[in-house]
């Protein structure tokens, strides 16, 4: 069964600190533009986002024997064996799909290529801040869904990451109808809008919560390796 969401940009809670500390402005204070713009983007956030996420849920999986790929209703993903060691004791899985809607990535795009391309930036890291804390609110629905029958839940992973390939993408949008949340796959297996994330969420018993293990990844331009710890 697929569970829908969606949400409001006020309910994201957003937090300007965090979006300019992406921006390069770790203490907050943002200098002329991009103070002015931030609360422009903030402002304008309300109208442009929409925020839609989906979740399917199976307990048909298994890890393969070289504990590199997980079989998940007969479907062989290629997860790697980094994702495949925090998924093994996984009982079931939760597979997500959010976004932030396609305004705010066109929007982004057309002043980045355009005459404006520093208000185009300040919009891009609002976009993808917004859609990680949209997958935030899923990964806690899906927390509320594991606890339910007293499981536990192991953070998110997602195509392209930790040797993850992106291609796989088009297994995993199979087991929702096409253009679910509004979400298209191109042939490369990019998600349209830009301002998009996937991925699995293991469930069980013996699952643990851990926080990103960047030190055993090599990708450096990784949101999450970048993105401000708490």
């Amino acid at each position: 069964m697929i569970k829908e969401f969606s949400y409001s940009f006020s309910e994201l809670a957003v937090n300007q600190v965090e979006v300019a500390a992406l921006l390069g402005y770790p203490d907050g204070v943002l200098p002329e533009p991009f103070a002015e713009y931030l609360s422009e983007a903030m402002e304008k956030a309300t109208t442009l986002i929409d925020i839609r996420g989906a979740v399917f849920n199976t307990n048909d999986i298994r890890v393969s024997e070289k504990k590199d790929s997980l079989i998940v209703e007969g479907i062989d993903f290629a997860i790697g064996k980094i994702v495949a060691k925090e998924l093994r004791n996984s009982e079931s899985i939760a597979i997500f799909i959010c976004t932030a809607g396609n305004e705010i990535s066109e929007l982004a795009q057309n002043l980045l290529m355009g005459d404006d391309p520093v208000l185009g930036y300040v919009y891009n890291v609002l976009g993808s801040l917004t859609v990680e804390a949209a997958a935030d609110k899923i990964h806690q629905e899906v927390r509320k869904m594991a606890s339910s029958s007293g499981e536990l839940i192991t953070n998110r992973y997602s195509p392209g990451y930790c040797q993850w390939s992106v291609i796989d993408q088009h297994k995993l949008f199979s087991f929702f109808p096409e253009n679910s949340c509004g979400i298209s796959l191109t042939d490369s297996a990019l998600m349209h809008p830009i301002k998009s994330v996937s991925g699995f969420i293991g469930m069980g018993k013996d699952v643990k919560y851990r926080k990103y293990t960047c030190d055993l990844c090599r990708l450096t331009d990784c949101f999450y390796r970048n993105r401000p710890k708490e």
